[in-house]
């Protein structure tokens, strides 16, 4: 299977999940247009196991390094697959509610705050699991992206005084989900031999193996989850499945695009974990929120029409993000 070698690929893996996991959420806005996230969620959770699948099958499994996908999954016990899939339950939960938050709030808001607290919570409890880096560079960098978080929250705040319901349930689902979303991680890291993807001990996982168990988990939560949001949606009234399989191909085909984008960056961050360590590479992975922030903010012009001033919190925000996600990448060194 493929595996990283060195410490600077590993970042260029982290980098590249950090443009997939704060680009994924374009393809909800695509659809959102004429299509309710709640049926666009089905497409986009088929998107992530059909990649999952695809790469255990071809990246998992050519080469002479590690354990191929198929020899891999048959040996694996079940403590390691039931984390791996525990993970992907918690990751389903808190997505829905991110998404949800996107959908209220938009993406300048959903993710930074979210995603942002997802960060700052996923890195120390991953630290916690393999305390591999620097920890003062590690926490300085996660301190300074909490402060680029509040600037957001400030420039938000202005922006849409005077509508206090919609502000607050936007931030308050994205706060839910950040919380859900800082510990599926942890157990997917769990379930691999991170010290070792070359020979993995006997019963864990190779990261390839890892993300399929994952997706698989939230594939099958899926049929909860999302049928509860289905008949009771945050917003909008009630569907049914016959409106999802009413949906134009073009539609389903969006949604599906949407998680194999987030799909690539999953599996990209738990490959290059085994030579950054779980805390830099999932702390540098959520440095999605830079990225989805300037798509809310460039390109869909979320902070359009705000108040004097606003465009200086957002700057300070980009800067801090940046600051911080570069403290990250020298706590590995």
């Amino acid at each position: 299977m493929f595996i990283i070698e060195s410490y600077p690929v590993a970042v260029i893996f982290c980098v590249i999940t950090m443009l997939c996991w704060g680009s994924w959420a374009n393809t909800q806005k695509l659809a959102g247009r004429t299509w309710r996230f709640e049926l666009f969620y089905w497409d986009y959770v088929i998107g992530i196991f059909l990649f999952s699948l695809c790469s255990a099958l071809t990246l998992g499994s050519l080469g002479s390094e590690g354990r191929p996908f198929v020899k891999d999954l048959a040996q694996g016990d079940i403590f390691n697959i039931g984390n791996a899939a525990i993970g992907g339950v918690i990751f389903n939960a808190a997505n829905i509610l991110v998404a949800s938050a996107i959908a209220v709030a938009g993406m300048a808001v959903a993710f930074p705050v979210g995603i942002g607290i997802a960060l700052i919570l996923g890195v120390v409890v991953n630290f916690l699991t393999d305390s591999k880096g620097n920890p003062v560079m590690i926490f300085t960098g996660v301190a300074v992206i909490a402060i680029a978080i509040v600037l957001n929250a400030v420039a938000y705040h202005r922006k849409n005084r005077g509508q206090r319901g919609i502000s607050t349930k936007g931030i308050l689902l994205a706060i839910a989900g950040g919380i859900l979303m800082s510990f599926f991680y942890r157990f997917v890291a769990v379930s691999m031999d991170l010290g070792n993807f070359q020979r993995p001990a006997s019963g864990k996982l190779t990261p390839y193996t890892a993300v399929f168990i994952f997706s698989a988990g939230i594939l099958v939560s899926n049929f909860i989850f999302n049928t509860i949001l289905i008949k009771k949606p945050i917003i909008g009234e009630p569907l049914s499945y016959r409106d999802y399989f009413r949906g134009k191909l073009r539609l389903h085909f969006v949604g599906i695009l949407g998680g194999i984008i987030w799909g690539i960056g999953n599996s990209f961050n738990l490959i290059a974990a085994g030579k950054a360590g779980p805390a830099i590479s999932y702390g540098l992975g959520q440095g999605a929120t830079l990225v989805a922030a300037l798509w809310g903010v460039i390109v869909w012009k979320e902070f359009s029409g705000a108040p004097r001033g606003t465009v200086w919190l957002l700057s300070a925000m980009f800067f801090l993000f940046i600051v911080g996600l570069i403290l990250l990448i020298f706590a590995g060194r």
